[in-house]
């Protein structure tokens, strides 16, 4: 069975205090966001001891979501890991992290990452070797890196199945808004559905019919009182 976990990392009120005055100020973009872990947990490529992270959205010309991890203060790089756009999740007021299903007693692995407020997350990429274990403890697709290298602006991005099939990314995970769906309004059963009636025909018709009907009731009587008379 599919197991996702999900766990809303509250932040420091004084998160931003913690960032050194070189780095790039938080915002909707970099999406600057601090947070401690209690154990271990895996990124694409390494284990993370716990501790204090801070995480960022690289700020790169390229059409692709590279996510930097440094340490604490943000004074030193511990990885750069390759991302896709997940829209899978409601927004959130918090920051939120979403964890692959773990095999045996390894850490964690981080699956995506939500920043408050976004409809979408930065779902990470891993090398495939790990993404085929991934893929089979979770029972789910995992994106992979198609080949082993690191140059992230141009490694073609795959989707692994649990069955260790590559499939096109795009069918395994959300990359894209999702279309608006067509408003569709169902009957509802408890409310008899109405049908206008059926126009009567015009009275007139049945008055003249009336009167013909009268007319030969007093021509059959006046005949019968003369012939009695």
């Amino acid at each position: 069975m599919k197991t996702v976990k999900v766990i809303l990392v509250v932040l420091a009120l004084s998160f931003l205090g913690a960032m050194s005055p070189s780095s790039v100020r938080a915002d909707q973009y970099n999406k600057i966001t601090v947070m401690t872990f209690s154990q271990p947990v895996e990124i694409p490529g390494q284990i993370l001891p716990a501790g204090t992270y801070t995480f960022r959205l690289l700020d790169s010309l390229s059409d692709r979501n590279v996510v930097e991890v440094f340490n604490a203060d943000g004074t030193r790089i511990i990885a750069t890991v390759l991302a896709i756009n997940n829209y899978r999740l409601q927004p959130t007021d918090k920051t939120v992290l979403t964890f692959e299903e773990r095999s045996g007693d390894n850490p964690e692995a981080i699956k995506a990452w939500f920043y408050p407020g976004d409809n979408f997350g930065q779902q990470f990429v891993y090398p495939k070797q790990r993404a085929v274990q991934l893929a089979a403890a979770s029972n789910e697709p995992v994106p992979a890196l198609a080949e082993d290298t690191t140059d992230l602006k141009t490694v073609p991005i795959v989707a692994v199945t649990p069955e260790q099939k590559e499939v096109p990314v795009a069918e395994a995970v959300q990359t894209a808004p999702p279309a608006a769906a067509a408003e569709v309004k169902t009957p509802d059963p408890t409310v008899a559905e109405t049908q206008p009636l059926p126009k009567t025909a015009s009275a007139v018709p049945l008055f003249a019919l009336l009167g013909l009907a009268s007319l030969g009731v007093a021509f059959t009587l006046k005949r019968r009182v003369s012939e009695t008379s």
